[in-house]
């Protein structure tokens, strides 16, 4: 059994791997779970919000927690695997706790709050003991005119109000940093759970950029849900941050009017790309593909493709493979001349074309192929892309194989079925 620390904060358990008795890791910690009690008095904390395989989130009772150690939570590996419901007697810390507005009553001083520490009693029981306030940041007069952070304080928990109860000042600053140093995905998940009104303070602090890629990682009804929380214009702002095929994807599953307004609004080669997108049947490889792929021409060097494949902003599929075509270089493009193959590209001098190491053995995909007629291909030829190609002999995108179990996998696979709360 792994030593447990006297005091641990609840903020610096997010992300924590969560490991069995053989060594094996089954989840991470995403929140922790507590009984509120009257004013003054510790809250005990009943367990943990585990997230494990598919994104399901589960309850971990502190009695199956035998250490908290070196970034690391220790279980009894007897876990219950259905989903966690919040019940009505229960209070998030991570999702309701921070940022709640309170005051110290032995100094009168009011902050919010940035994180809060638990700990375990003389019978065992964990309990929160500890909660770390901001105070509001005060501007420092003078020519410059900066801000400066406010003073913060560590108390005990009796010695805070504001906490026992539902607040109605709580904002989303430090919540938002946790969330920002996640995973899109793993944000999206922690979004996915928050009440509505968490849920809205923070898709509203979130700049376009991270709020789109967060988009692209919730189930369909939370996209719809979220888009129409924000106003026209900066709907069409995030939009145009996804990529073109989620996005057309989105805007499909909006109501007619509003999908026109949006598509209006957005920046017309954006809207391009996605009205194209989806002018194609559901379930083809022109309705799921990436209208922008890594496309060179045929005088491209393989220092070329190797420099346009570094780019971070793309996925790993995409990067795998270039497409070499004649101008234009957008899709549509010129004539489709074949693919090349990254690994392949590797083992090439960087000076030599890329034209030279294509793969144009390979039969494009048509944008009216079938989603079984794209996984076929994909598997046949150990593909992570393919390309999509027109009648004309012109390249319109590339289906990637995540784009493929997006849609192989059963609607809403995000939001896997609820399956009851606790026993």
């Amino acid at each position: 059994m792994s030593t447990t620390p006297v005091r641990v904060y609840a903020a610096r358990m997010v992300g924590l791997p969560i490991f069995d008795p053989q060594g094996d890791q089954v989840g991470k910690v995403r929140d922790l779970v507590v009984s509120m009690r009257r004013e003054g008095s510790q809250p005990r904390v009943l367990g943990l919000v585990a997230e494990v395989f598919g994104r399901r989130r589960i309850f971990v009772p502190m009695t199956r927690v035998t250490g908290i150690d070196s970034g690391q939570v220790y279980t009894t590996g007897l876990l219950n695997m259905r989903r966690f419901e919040q019940r009505s007697t229960e209070t998030l810390v991570i999702g309701q706790m921070l940022d709640r507005q309170v005051t110290i009553r032995s100094s009168g001083v009011t902050g919010i709050v940035y994180d809060v520490a638990m700990e375990q009693a003389r019978n065992r029981d964990w309990v929160l003991s500890r909660v770390a306030v901001q105070e509001p940041s005060t501007k420092k007069i003078g020519p410059a005119s900066l801000r400066r952070r406010g003073q913060t304080h560590a108390v005990d928990w009796s010695d805070v109000e504001g906490l026992a109860h539902r607040s109605p000042t709580q904002g989303a600053t430090h919540l938002l940093q946790a969330i920002q140093e996640m995973k899109a995905a793993d944000a999206a998940a922690m979004i996915h759970e928050l009440p509505l009104e968490r849920r809205l303070q923070v898709v509203t602090a979130l700049d376009d950029e991270r709020l789109a890629e967060v988009l692209e990682e919730l189930p369909e009804d939370d996209q719809v849900e979220i888009v129409a929380l924000l106003d026209s214009e900066r709907a069409a702002d995030v939009l145009e941050e996804m990529s073109p095929e989620d996005a057309a994807d989105l805007i499909a599953d909006l109501p007619p009017e509003t999908a026109e307004t949006l598509l209006e609004l957005m920046e017309p080669e954006e809207a391009e790309d996605v009205r194209r997108l989806m002018s194609y049947a559901e379930n083809t490889a022109g309705a799921m593909m990436t209208p922008e792929p890594v496309i060179l021409g045929p005088d491209a060097t393989v220092a070329d493709a190797l420099a346009h494949v570094r780019n971070p902003e793309l996925t790993p599929a995409q990067a795998a493979v270039v497409y070499v075509c004649r101008p234009p270089l957008e899709t549509p493009t010129g004539k489709y001349l074949g693919i090349a193959h990254i690994q392949r590209l590797l083992r090439e001098p960087p000076s030599s074309l890329v034209a030279g190491a294509l793969d144009d053995a390979l039969d494009p995909l048509h944008p009216t192929s079938t989603l079984d007629d794209v996984a076929a291909v994909m598997a046949t030829y150990n593909l992570v892309a393919a390309p999509v190609v027109d009648e004309g002999g012109h390249l319109v995108g590339a289906v990637t194989v995540d784009d493929l179990l997006d849609h192989l996998l059963p609607e809403n696979w995000r939001e896997r079925a609820k399956e009851g709360g606790r026993g």
